[in-house]
C-alpha cells in the first residue's frame, strides 16, 4: 500500500506539471498562429486573453490529458528503473502486473473524470470558444454550413435554402415542398426570406408564393403577405458547424444527431465521428499506460533521453493515427464508429503485446 500511494502521488505530480506546461505551450503556439486574425478582425487583447483562452483551457486539458499521463508515467518508471528500484521489486517476486496496479488506478480515475468532464463540463466553455472563433478567426467561417441546405421536414416534405445566416436566423430563397408519398408534388411554397421568431418558436415566411398541384398536374398560384409555420427544424438544426457537437453535452449531441437523421440531413459522418471520439478518447489514458510502463521499465543505453524519444514517437504516432483515420470516416469509407475505434484498438493490441513480452 505504501508503494501504491508513493507511485500515485508522484504520477499525479508529474501529470499536473505536464498538463500545466502543455497548456502554456499550446496557448503560445495558438496565439502566434492566430494573432493576425485577432488583429485584423478587431478582437481586443482583453477578450482574447480574458475570455477566449480561459474558455479554451478546459478543452486543452481534455486533449492533452492522456499525453501528460503517458509522459509522467515514462519519467517516473524510467527513474525507478534507472535507480534499480524496479529490478529490486521484480527480483523479490513482484511482477510487472502488480507494479502497474497504481498506474492503472490513476488511469482509470482520469478516464472516468474525463468522460464526465469532456461530456458535460467542457461543452459549456466550448460554446464561448467556438462563438469567438466563428467571429474572429479565418477558419471560423469555413466551419459553417450556410449555403445550399436541404432538409427533410416531415415524412413526405422537404425544404431547400440558398443561404442561412446563423446570427440573424434568417434564410433566403426558401422552398418548401409537400409530396404524396414522394410520387407526386402536391404543394410548393417559394419565399424570398424566412425568419425564426423566437418569442413564438415559429418560422415566418415573408411574401411567399403558394403553388398547389392537383392529380393531373394543373397548377394554381397564390401570393400572400406572410405565413407563420411550425417545422420540425429549429435554427440549430438548420445551420450546422463542424464544431457543433463539441459545444453540446453527450446527451444533447445524441439528440442532435438523431434529429439530423430524422430530418434527412446529409453529411452526418463528421458529427458522428466527433461524437464517438468524445466517448472513446478518454480511454487513451489506459491504453497509453499499457505502453508506458513496459517501455520505460527496461534500462536502456542513453537513459531518460532515449525513453523520452521513444515515448514522444509512440504518443504522436497514436495521435496521428486518430487524425489520419478521420478523413476515411468523413468520406464514408469507414463507418464513424470504426473510424474512431480502429486507432485505439491497434494501440491497445500493441500495448498488450509489449506488456506480454516484458520481463515479468
Amino acid at each position: 500500500m505504501t508503494y501504491d500511494l508513493h507511485i500515485i502521488k508522484r504520477l499525479l505530480q508529474g501529470y499536473v506539471a505536464l498538463v500545466g506546461g502543455l497548456i502554456v505551450f499550446f496557448i503560445v503556439l495558438h496565439y502566434v498562429e492566430y494573432v493576425d486574425d485577432f488583429m485584423d478582425s478587431g478582437a481586443s487583447m482583453r477578450d482574447v486573453f480574458l475570455v477566449y483562452y480561459p474558455s479554451y483551457v478546459p478543452e486543452i486539458i481534455r486533449l492533452t490529458s492522456p499525453l501528460a499521463l503517458f509522459l509522467s508515467a515514462i519519467f517516473l518508471t524510467g527513474r525507478l528503473a534507472q535507480h534499480l528500484e524496479l529490478s529490486s521489486l521484480q527480483t523479490s517476486g513482484v511482477s510487472i502486473y502488480r507494479i502497474m496496479v497504481p498506474y492503472l488506478m490513476v488511469g482509470l480515475l482520469l478516464t472516468i473524470a474525463l468522460v464526465y468532464v469532456g461530456g458535460w463540463v467542457v461543452p459549456e466553455s466550448n460554446r464561448t470558444r467556438l462563438a469567438f472563433e466563428l467571429e474572429y478567426t479565418r477558419d471560423g467561417a469555413g466551419r459553417v454550413e450556410s449555403s445550399f441546405i436541404h432538409r427533410q421536414t416531415g415524412p413526405s416534405s422537404m425544404m431547400s435554402v440558398s443561404f442561412y445566416d446563423r446570427r440573424s436566423r434568417t434564410a433566403t430563397n426558401v422552398t418548401l415542398e409537400d409530396y404524396a408519398s414522394w410520387s407526386h408534388l402536391t404543394r410548393r411554397i417559394d419565399a424570398p426570406r424566412m425568419t425564426w421568431v423566437d418569442s413564438l418558436l415559429i418560422w415566418r415566411l415573408s411574401d411567399p408564393v403558394i403553388l398547389t398541384f392537383d392529380a393531373s398536374g394543373i397548377e394554381s398560384r397564390t401570393r400572400v403577405a406572410r405565413i407563420d409555420t411550425v417545422l420540425t427544424l429549429t435554427p440549430r438544426d438548420l445551420a450546422r458547424a463542424t464544431g457543433d457537437v463539441d459545444a453540446m453535452t453527450l446527451t444533447d449531441a445524441a439528440h442532435y444527431i438523431e434529429t439530423l437523421r430524422r430530418t434527412g440531413a446529409n453529411g452526418l459522418e463528421r458529427p458522428l465521428v466527433a461524437y464517438y471520439a468524445r466517448i472513446l478518447y478518454p480511454f487513451a489514458h489506459l491504453i497509453l499506460l499499457l505502453l508506458a510502463v513496459p517501455i520505460a521499465s527496461v534500462r536502456r543505453r542513453g537513459g531518460q533521453a532515449v525513453r523520452v524519444g521513444i515515448a514522444l514517437f509512440v504518443a504522436f504516432s497514436y495521435l496521428s493515427a486518430m487524425k489520419l483515420a478521420e478523413p476515411f470516416g468523413f468520406a464514408g469509407t469507414l463507418s464513424p464508429l470504426m473510424t474512431v475505434l480502429i486507432p485505439h484498438a491497434l494501440f491497445l493490441v500493441a500495448g498488450l503485446v509489449i506488456l506480454a513480452r516484458t520481463r515479468k
